[in-house]
């Protein structure tokens, strides 16, 4: 199934471990359970959980497609971001 939705989310483990277990709906019956066609568009690497935690809630204050897109076009803003929440 197919939601047309992007998921943020932060992991300490592998990212291809995460999305695989989101999409064999190993997380429960939430919202990515929705879906299992999930795949990685975008990440940040992160210095610490606080700052990859921040910079999540930043990226879904933002509630846009568009700055998602923007975020993997435009570099300079992940780099803004990384040193805007630099712990």
């Amino acid at each position: 199934m197919t939601i047309d939705k992007f998921y943020i989310g932060i992991t300490q483990d592998s990212i291809t471990s995460r999305i695989e277990k989101h999409n064999n709906k190993e997380y429960g019956m939430g919202f990515t359970s929705q879906a299992n066609d999930w795949y990685l568009f975008f990440f940040i690497e992160c210095k610490s959980i606080g700052q990859a935690m921040n910079i999540e809630k930043h990226i879904k204050r933002m509630k846009s497609i568009k700055y998602l897109e923007n975020l993997k076009k435009y570099p300079e803003i992940s780099i803004r971001l990384l040193e805007k929440y630099s712990t």
